[in-house]
């Protein structure tokens, strides 16, 4: 599944096979995204994590920065 623009956000549903694979994959994008000075919001329930991107400092908005992380991202699921 790709990412989803929608109401000024990128957004996208991950699944696991448990939370432990779950965690570990949060782990991964939590640094690559301190690294990037671009932090998600987020949320994980069990084997599910669910992420939303759009950059602050532009207002809220899509830009490349959430491209960039979304792509990083892409590479851990």
């Amino acid at each position: 599944m790709s990412w989803l623009e929608k109401d000024n956000k990128l957004i996208k549903d991950f699944k696991f096979d448990d939370f432990i694979a779950a965690f570990a994959f949060m782990t991964k994008v939590a640094i690559v995204a301190e690294k990037m000075g671009h932090h998600p919001e987020w949320s994980n329930v069990y084997n599910k994590v669910s992420i939303k991107l759009s950059t602050h400092d532009a207002g809220d908005i899509v830009t490349e920065k959430d491209h960039k992380l979304a792509a990083e991202i892409d590479k851990f699921a």
